[in-house]
């Protein structure tokens, strides 16, 4: 799905998305809270050498911060090792990226096979804007649209975005509006039926997948709908 250049307005929060259970949210924000805290102290020396590869082959900056939807539909700023060319979405507007996208670095594309460029993340989980595992976060100029056009889209902000989630270990990147309805049922089938047991299986699952070894574990899952 292609945005016009011109900017859309900005998102403001969505008093129709659906309201946050509070039980057990503060536990999993408190254990988010020490897993985070504990994976950074093997991620930062990765994410220093990761942020000197992209400065040394490609201009601009290494980690660039950029406005992602949360929970409750509220604006946060998320943050990430840049893979693709500098401001180069400059003449079309916030667009997916698309397999093959020549606006991916060469650097870039060996990051985004590792999942490395997510690694700053940790941070937002820290800050308490994302969790480890959830609905991965879309931009507002990009939500603000989707919310018209895919039916029940913000009940995926019904709980703080993750770095990985059930979507995002089935199903490729998003590229355009039929692939979000379909990440879309797998993750309201999560929302349905998440629990710890649920979530250490697709942190298990996701560092499968950054090793290319998605095939232990990948199965068609029980027929996830509404």
């Amino acid at each position: 799905m292609r945005t016009p250049a011109n900017p859309a307005p900005r998102l403001r929060p969505n008093p129709a998305a659906p309201p946050v259970p509070p039980a057990g949210e503060r536990a999993r924000a408190a254990v988010d809270f020490v897993l985070a805290a504990l994976g950074l102290v093997p991620a930062v020396p990765l994410i220093v050498l990761c942020a000197a590869a992209v400065r040394l082959t490609s201009r601009g900056p290494a980690v660039y911060a950029q406005e992602r939807v949360g929970r409750g539909g509220a604006v946060f700023t998320l943050y990430k090792i840049r893979t693709m060319y500098h401001d180069c979405e400059r003449l079309t507007g916030p667009q997916w990226s698309a397999p093959g996208d020549a606006r991916v670095t060469p650097v870039g594309r060996v990051l985004r096979k590792l999942h490395l460029d997510e690694l700053p993340q940790l941070f937002n989980v820290l800050r308490g804007e994302m969790a480890l595992v959830g609905p991965r976060p879309e931009r507002p100029e990009i939500v603000a649209r989707l919310r018209e056009v895919v039916v029940g889209y913000d009940r995926r902000h019904a709980v703080r975005p993750g770095i990985t989630g059930f979507a995002q270990i089935h199903l490729p990147p998003d590229t355009c509006v039929r692939s979000v309805r379909n990440k879309l049922v797998y993750d309201l089938f999560y929302l349905r039926t998440r629990s710890w047991q649920m979530d250490l299986c697709i942190l298990a699952a996701t560092g499968l997948k950054a090793l290319g070894l998605k095939k232990l574990y990948h199965r068609a899952p029980r027929v996830p709908t509404e």
